[in-house]
């Protein structure tokens, strides 16, 4: 066996040992369970996925914002993984990270609140709690679709009629048929909006009371209408919403205990992103609006 002796023989002998002790002790980070690594393919997987659901190209923001998900995801599976949450349970990462989420809720668990914190919950958050103006109308509908170019001339002549009878007057005798009625009662200023449109609903709140106006025009059509009487909007008293806003309280405290949590987590990984480079990033992103 002259070959045993020949020299390229002991060259690709030697080789091959080189190559399996530098896969088995070389340089392996990228394997490392405290680094996490988002490359450049993994970008454009995500960038295409986003294009196919979307029809256009994630914004840099977006684009950025579905990197961040990648890691957290990334953060909260190995977390999971390494308490051992995969072994009874065959659903896949998306599920383990759900499963992290939830036991958040279990460890970080907010304490219950005292009556000064509600009340300066509720006053930090005047606007999520504040009731909309509640509204007692009546109103004339005239409909454009019956009426044609008749409808303004109609609406001058009914309203003189109307002012003369003030609020006796009776809506249902000279109106044109509408399914939603015309009387309404202490209506919240955004059920109004729904039914009669955002237009209709806030020009009736800047109304005087007791009068008659018109005409005004929603999607239905025109209309005449009588303001009975006008709440501004207000802020209940805690005592009358303290249920909802314990519940939003915490809320809020769990979202901010959770968000903590994933923080100190997260920092326990090296994050890499390996961004495409700018003119292979403009392909991928739309422009920000």
């Amino acid at each position: 066996m002259r070959w045993l002796k020949e020299p390229l023989f002991h060259f690709l002998l030697i080789g091959a040992g080189l190559f399996v002790l530098f896969y088995q002790v070389g340089d392996n980070t990228a394997g490392r369970a405290d680094r996490i690594v988002v490359t450049a393919d993994d970008i454009d997987r995500m960038a295409a996925l986003w294009s196919r659901r979307w029809q256009r190209p994630p914004t840099s923001a977006e684009l950025d914002g579905l990197i961040e998900s990648r890691i957290r995801e990334e953060v909260l599976y190995r977390e999971a993984r390494a308490l051992g949450l995969e072994q009874d349970d065959t659903i896949v990462r998306r599920r383990m990270a759900q499963k992290m989420e939830f036991l958040f809720q279990d460890i970080a668990q907010p304490a219950e609140p005292t009556e000064e914190a509600l009340e300066a919950f509720l006053q930090q958050n005047v606007a999520r709690f504040q009731e909309s103006a509640r509204l007692s109308f009546m109103h004339v509908y005239l409909s454009t679709d019956r009426r044609g170019r008749q409808t303004a001339q109609d609406a001058r002549l009914l309203l003189d009629d109307l002012r003369i009878q003030g609020e006796h007057a009776d809506p249902t005798a000279v109106s044109d048929p509408l399914m939603i009625g015309y009387r309404f009662v202490d209506r919240g200023e955004r059920e109004v909006a729904r039914l009669l449109g955002e237009d209709f609903a806030s020009t009736l709140s800047t109304l005087p009371v007791k009068q008659w106006h018109g005409p005004i025009e929603s999607a239905y059509g025109v209309h005449l209408v009588y303001v009975y009487e006008r709440v501004a909007p207000r802020v209940p008293a805690l005592t009358e919403i303290r249920d909802r806003v314990r519940a939003e309280l915490l809320s809020e405290k769990q979202r901010e205990a959770n968000e903590a949590t994933f923080k100190e987590l997260r920092s326990r990984y090296e994050i890499v992103v390996d961004k495409p480079d700018g003119e292979r990033l403009a392909n991928l992103t739309a422009p920000s609006r």
